[in-house]
């Protein structure tokens, strides 16, 4: 299944989540400032601690102090544990502590599995040692947690890079941002027309003006390609940039799901953001096909995309105990009389089932 449980303490707002279990499908609520972005945030946090780049990305977010719950004075270290569902049950652990220059350093780090604890290192170092250790029992470890990448489709403006030109080669997987689309699709053209088709059907569906995507390398400049395309009954070519944002958001979360071979954990934070009502039951549709190979963590303001799971999909996220973030799953049992009457997202509408402001 991918993730089995995770426990995070003394990160952002969250000061101790317990062991969190995860589903195939993981659907986030809660209002604003609750937590839900930090949860989400702290799997990108995981991939930089892998790969590596805990120490820049820690700069770069306004160093141990934006990290720690509540900063230092009230935080002395930063853990996560995070197990695997496979065989052996794999498990991945780490302390991570401040130093005297603001930024978070490593105190211990173990990997466990059924056959046992192994511990990595125990001293105190800049960056994770799991990737540089090449044991046979943590491949599926170091797997998982390469692929572990946040998507985050919210740049669309003119600037943004998935409307610029990108590198034709660039086409190994999707980026965080989107901003290798047009390689990427490019790619699937070529070699996986099946699935490149089934993208263009779901771009035709929420957009009706839609023909055809037009991929190729660049006239002028032959490593490059644009994200071109067609509209129906016309010949001429548009870019990127004659989309509606929701329609190029639509366009990146199809070919993130309806890809053959989806990583191993999606995780997304507010996928709905600028749909129609209808594109986003089309997006709840590929996210449930997707989970039976792929799992599922996203969050959600949207009451409409809520009403297309089901109780046990949903992780309600609140702030509780002095302003902690805490976690609540509910279960078609325990709502059974209310869901005679109301549909999922009126209950969180009427504060059933949690996650609405106080």
């Amino acid at each position: 299944m991918g993730i089995q449980s995770i426990h995070i303490q003394n990160f952002k707002s969250i000061k101790d989540s317990g062991v969190v279990e995860l589903k195939p499908v993981n659907v986030l609520i809660g209002a604003n400032g609750a937590g839900k972005s930090n949860f989400i945030s702290f799997f990108k946090f995981l991939n930089k601690l892998y790969t590596r780049q805990l120490q820049t990305y820690i700069i770069q977010n306004g160093r141990a102090d934006n990290f720690l719950f509540f900063g230092r004075k009230y935080s002395s270290y930063l853990s996560g544990t995070i197990t695997f569902d496979n065989e052996y049950e794999n498990e991945y652990a780490f302390t991570l502590i401040p130093d005297l220059t603001g930024s978070l350093i490593f105190r211990d780090e173990w990997t466990n599995t059924t056959q046992g604890d192994l511990e990595i290192d125990n001293s105190l170092r800049l960056e994770s040692e799991l990737k540089n250790h090449r044991w046979h029992r943590s491949s599926y470890l170091r797997d998982n947690l390469n692929d572990l990448k946040l998507f985050h489709f919210h740049d669309t403006g003119f600037n943004s890079k998935v409307k610029q030109p990108c590198n034709l080669i660039d086409y190994a997987f999707l980026q965080e941002d989107g901003g290798n689309l047009a390689a990427f699709l490019y790619r699937l053209q070529e070699s996986s027309p099946e699935s490149f088709r089934m993208i263009e059907r779901v771009v035709q569906s929420i957009a009706p003006f839609f023909d055809s995507f037009y991929l190729v390398p660049d006239e002028l400049n032959s490593e490059q390609i644009f994200l071109r395309w067609k509209e129906k009954g016309f010949d001429q070519l548009f870019t990127a940039h004659n989309l509606s944002d929701g329609t190029l958001r639509m366009i990146c979360l199809a070919t993130l799901l309806l890809q053959p071979k989806p990583p191993a954990t999606i995780v997304i934070d507010e996928p709905e953001l600028g749909l129609h009502p209808f594109a986003i039951s089309k997006l709840a549709a590929m996210l449930l096909s997707v989970s039976d190979t792929s799992q599922i963590i996203i969050s959600t303001q949207s009451v409409n995309l809520v009403n297309e799971f089901a109780p046990e999909d949903i992780l309600v996220v609140q702030r509780e105990n002095n302003h902690e973030t805490v976690f609540k799953r509910h279960t078609e049992e325990s709502l059974a009389v209310w869901l005679k009457d109301y549909s999922l997202g009126e209950l969180w509408e009427k504060n059933i089932l949690g996650g609405r402001p106080r």
